[in-house]
């Protein structure tokens, strides 16, 4: 049988659509199929192992050319040199190509929450949906994970940190590299981009929360008396529990009145508000007391009267089934004129300093009171037997040497502050 002639550019070019389909052969089974409606489809007929017959597209003419298709021809021929189905090879590389496609970052982000989720507080939870949705998803949620490039990544990181929240972005790289590694496990994807990452973002140098010393007590308690940054009572109330109790301001602004018992004084956080209680590994399931002073008794007392029929002892003002916002004791100490120089945690370390070098109490007691986690669970154990009583003292005694500050007190009679250096060393 005398083998096809091969075709030549030109033949192909001035091939002429006719009433019927006819085919133009190259040999090796590769053919150009002209269609009436004047379109030229290159085509490759061939035998699978089974013996039978299969053909491939390879694309139309001129986008694919005589010489194109000629190389798609003999890379065909070396994978049935080979065993491999060359039909069967391109209908799964299509297969992988939807795939991958289907497999968007955001996607991959999903699954990850969503695997998540249950080892997480209900905080955590939203916060962290809000920030991908808010920040990544946008960026490069559509994009195939398979695709992203270390730039792609970098920018969307950069574009968070050029706004000023450094942090925010800083987080946020950690939570991509989980999604990848995520997707590694799953097959999805084969490189980590985020992890080559070291020095993409800027450095910051660790610094504390801005606090006034003792020294500046007495203007700040002059500030907060004559109130010239006119907060509401309830505010004001909150900035002097927050300086006579020190808890964390968020333990402060969601304090429901079912924890506080006015008749016997007692205040107990449930460790479930606790930061350590939130913690998904070995959470601390130790319940907080507060221990209040009588002054602090008397202003949560004086609160009560004022937002006592509400659920929480600051509700907000527009939705009171809500507390306040976690930035409006920030604010209010702004109005104060200490912006930069005071923050509602500041009050913890002025607390912490101020007690041990004025009062002469012991670390481990004030620590303790704080809230921190305690070295062991001997130390533990021994904090809940001894050192309940010797804070409660403590408590009354910072809020004596507070009100010795006070404007009133400095006023009566020029009375100097009792400093007590020692007294409790251990």
């Amino acid at each position: 049988m005398a083998s096809t002639a091969p075709l030549t550019e030109m033949e192909v070019r001035k091939a002429k659509p006719k009433d019927k389909a006819y085919k133009l052969f190259d040999g090796g089974g590769l053919y150009l199929h002209v269609q009436p409606n004047g379109s030229r489809i290159w085509r490759l007929k061939f035998r699978q192992p089974d013996g039978k017959e299969n053909v491939l597209t390879f694309g139309p003419y001129p986008e694919i050319t005589l010489q194109d298709a000629r190389e798609k021809r003999l890379e065909a021929r070396r994978l049935m040199l080979q065993g491999v189905n060359p039909a069967k090879q391109r209908d799964d590389a299509k297969r992988l190509q939807a795939e991958r496609a289907a497999n968007t970052f955001e996607k991959i982000a999903r699954e990850w929450y969503a695997n998540k989720v249950p080892t997480w507080s209900e905080r955590t939870a939203k916060n962290m949906i809000v920030r991908l949705q808010a920040d990544i998803f946008p960026a490069i949620g559509a994009r195939p994970i398979t695709d992203l490039k270390h730039r792609d990544i970098i920018d969307t990181l950069r574009k968070i940190e050029e706004r000023g929240a450094t942090e925010i972005a800083k987080r946020l790289k950690a939570v991509c590299s989980q999604i990848f590694s995520y997707a590694i496990q799953c097959g999805l994807t084969e490189r980590n981009l985020v992890a080559d990452m070291k020095d993409v973002l800027k450095t910051r140098r660790a610094s504390h929360f801005a606090a006034i010393d003792a020294d500046e007590l007495p203007a700040f308690l002059t500030s907060l008396e004559r109130n010239e940054a006119r907060m509401f009572e309830p505010t004001r109330i909150a900035v002097r529990l927050m300086l006579l109790i020190f808890v964390r301001t968020s333990e402060l602004i969601e304090t429901p009145w079912s924890e506080i018992d006015l008749e016997k004084g007692e205040w107990i956080i449930p460790w479930q508000r606790m930061k350590r209680g939130k913690l998904t590994v070995n959470p601390d399931t130790t319940n907080h007391h507060v221990c209040l002073s009588r002054q602090g008794l008397t202003l949560l007392r004086e609160l009560h009267a004022i937002t006592g029929g509400s659920k929480y002892l600051f509700p907000n003002q527009r939705d009171p089934k809500k507390p306040i916002s976690n930035n409006t004791i920030l604010v209010a100490l702004e109005r104060m004129g200490y912006k930069g120089r005071m923050t509602g945690h500041g009050f913890r370390a002025l607390a912490m300093s101020t007690i041990k070098e004025r009062l002469g109490y012991r670390h481990e007691v004030v620590d303790r009171q704080l809230a921190h986690a305690p070295r062991d669970k001997v130390a533990s154990a021994y904090d809940r037997a001894q050192f309940l009583a010797e804070r409660k003292k403590m408590m009354q005694d910072w809020a004596d040497y507070i009100d010795a500050l006070s404007p009133r007190a400095a006023s009566a009679e020029g009375r100097s502050v009792p400093i007590r250096t020692g007294v409790h060393a251990a």
